[in-house]
């Protein structure tokens, strides 16, 4: 019986060596699911003054998206609206291309994640936690919420029966009014609660990136730092 559970965990330790010789990949997901997210975050917030030149001269921030920054009213009311603008749209273009292939990773990840920060607490705050609000309460993850006795989490729940009552409603109209069968070939229809939800997983996702990095054997990261180890090593030994 002891020889069986020492060889069980043998195994196991085995399986768990080489299991490191793929530790990179989660990091590899990681980059290739966030990369193109901010390549057009930081696209959509950018205008070209001649759309038939190329040339990094030729691209600037919109305006719209400068007014949209420093505008109280109707905007984030940010102080320096150009200058934070103008972070936010090259931090993310360039930023998701540089998390594509690796590079600068950890680096990286702290301005980008302060982008989601900024996201979350002005754009998003307001409206909760739901980037899409759940329809039935049954099977909201703010029902586990109401178990732990939080009290917000049972406004939530009842949010979220109004608003299976009112989707019912345009399901309805759209039955009665409608080519149904186009119109859901894409997907049924939902409701937007555009909370913070989105944010706070791309952020949780750059932190990790923060502390695992950008992945052995998979990123540009390890190439580099791979190459300086055995430069540094060979200059040491000269």
């Amino acid at each position: 019986m002891k020889m069986t559970v020492l060889t069980y965990i043998n195994t196991y330790q085995n399986f768990l060596e080489k299991l490191k010789n793929f530790d990179g990949l989660p990091a590899l997901l990681l980059r290739l699911y966030l990369a193109p997210i901010f390549i057009m975050a930081g696209y959509g917030k950018m205008q070209f003054s001649d759309p038939q030149v190329s040339g990094l001269a030729n691209i600037f921030t919109s305006p719209d998206i400068v007014a949209w920054f420093g505008n109280a009213e109707w905007g984030l009311g940010l102080p320096f609206p150009e200058l934070l603008a103008n972070m936010a749209t090259w931090v993310e273009f360039f930023g998701g291309w540089l998390l594509l292939i690796g590079l600068f990773t950890r680096l990286l990840s702290i301005p980008l994640m302060f982008t989601m920060v900024i996201a979350a607490t002005t754009v998003h705050a307001d409206n909760g936690w739901f980037a899409i609000t759940p329809t039935n309460p049954d099977t909201s993850p703010a029902k586990m919420l109401t178990w732990l006795g939080v009290d917000s989490a049972q406004a939530s729940l009842e949010n979220s029966t109004d608003t299976g009552t009112r989707l019912a409603v345009m399901r309805e109209l759209l039955e009665d009014n409608g080519n149904t069968e186009w119109l859901y070939e894409n997907g049924a229809i939902v409701v937007l609660n555009n909370g913070i939800e989105f944010a706070t997983t791309y952020f949780i996702m750059l932190l990790a990136l923060f502390f695992i990095g950008a992945g052995r054997f998979t990123s540009a990261d390890h190439y580099l730092y791979t190459y300086y180890q055995r430069k540094h090593k060979k200059s040491l030994y000269s």
